[in-house]
């Protein structure tokens, strides 16, 4: 398990990394996963990752696992690695919407304040 230290430092970096409030990410993660000719539960909507992190957001630091630790720091560390989060360039070809979409599963909207 993590120390104390780096856990409140984990936590600090995932909710700045994380800019989508769990309302957000779970609409978000249902109009993801909906077509024409189904639409999954609300609760199995999105990718294991993106349900993850959303249970992450509505967690205490203290109720957290080893699981969910792992994810914080793969989503902190994906987040990082594909943005400038001081420098977020609005998305203007397909490419930039789809990786805005990829992020958007994580938690994290690059066109968000």
């Amino acid at each position: 398990m993590t120390d104390a230290l780096e856990l409140d430092a984990l936590w600090e970096d995932f909710h700045r990394v994380v800019n989508m409030t769990s309302q957000e990410l779970a609409a978000w993660l249902r109009v993801r996963d909906a077509d024409e000719n189904a639409e999954p539960l609300p609760e199995a909507a999105g990718s294991p990752t993106g349900q993850h992190v959303l249970a992450i957001l509505q967690k205490r630091r203290t109720d957290l696992t080893d699981d969910d630790i792992r994810v914080m720091y793969r989503v902190v560390d994906t987040v990082t690695a594909q943005t400038d989060l001081e420098n977020e360039p609005a998305p203007e070809e397909p490419g930039e919407t789809r990786r805005r979409h990829r992020l958007m599963t994580v938690g994290h909207d690059p066109l968000k304040p």
